[in-house]
Order: structure tokens, then sequence, then C-alpha cells
């Protein structure tokens, strides 16, 4: 389900990029169709695991991964709305085009960073020793939404740079 997510997220930030043609249209279509699935599966799964009492194989509790569920199925459902919004009146122009694709492009990054710095005896064969520990493997997703929103604030806040006209 994340390579899913992540596929879904890449591929709309890119759509997001690209000149508006048929072929984007289907894409978006195509995606809109697949963040629905996946929210669908996500809110199922989301519900079975917090009626379950056990421990996940990986020693987390099933009820804390109903929750993060629950999350990723409110993030693709507002994402899914903002395809419609698109496929409706059309993609936004300037900074709002550019925060739809950063978002998109970040969040796909969480979901390959979080898979990856989320086991610890992954992170050992790639890294060194002090960077095994919980914080420092928590350090680059938080750098990552970090420079994130940092750059969502850039785009929403910047003002229309003036262009200078000459007049020979």
């Amino acid at each position: 389900m994340a390579a899913l997510m992540t596929a879904y997220f890449v591929g709309t930030a890119l759509t997001t990029v690209r000149p508006a043609s048929p072929r984007t249209r289907r894409i978006n279509a195509a995606a809109l169709t697949l963040a629905l699935g996946l929210a669908v599966v996500a809110i199922v799964g989301g519900v079975k695991a917090i009626n379950s009492p056990r421990l996940s194989p990986g020693g987390v509790p099933f009820r804390t991964i109903g929750v993060m569920s629950f999350v990723l199925a409110t993030v693709l459902l507002l994402a899914a709305i903002g395809d419609v919004r698109i496929m409706r009146f059309g993609l936004p122009r300037g900074g709002p085009r550019l925060a739809r694709h950063l978002w998109r492009m970040c969040f796909a990054l969480f979901i390959a960073a979080g898979s990856f710095f989320s086991i610890r005896a992954r992170v050992a064969k790639v890294l060194p020793e002090p960077f095994t520990t919980g914080p420092m493997r928590a350090l680059p997703i938080l750098l990552l939404f970090g420079a994130m929103f940092y750059w969502l604030w850039r785009v929403r806040s910047r003002r229309a740079l003036t262009v200078p006209v000459r007049h020979d």
C-alpha cells in the first residue's frame, strides 16, 4: 500500500507540472480512482486493526497501526478532493501550482523515508551505529517536514516580482 501511495503522489505531482493535455487528464482520473481505492482499503484496515487486541509481527500494537491508517486515509481523501478540483477547474497557476507539486512530492518522500527509517536493522545495514538510535532515525523525517513547510510558506507568502520594462 505504501508503494502505491508513493506512486500516486509522485504521479499526480508530475501531472501538476506538465502542461494540461488529454493524457494528463486520463492520468489524473486514474489517480483519483487509485486514491479513493487506497483510502477505502486504509479505512477498512484501520477498523480491523483498532478492533484487534494483538500485536503486529513487528511488536507494534494494532491500535497504533489503525490510527495511522486513518491518518493516511484522511490525507488520501484530501488529495482526492484536490484532484477533483483540478479536474473540474483546471490546473492552478503560479504559487498554488508549485505548492501542489511540492507537498505531493514531499509526502511521497515522507512515505519512502518513513519506510526506511522505521526499522532499526535496515538503518544499521547502511549507517553507522550512532545513527540507529530513535531520535537520529526520526531526524530525517523532521527535517523533511521542516523543509516542506518552509517552502510551502515561501511559495504562498511570496509577492509577485515586478518585471522591469525598458522603453527604448
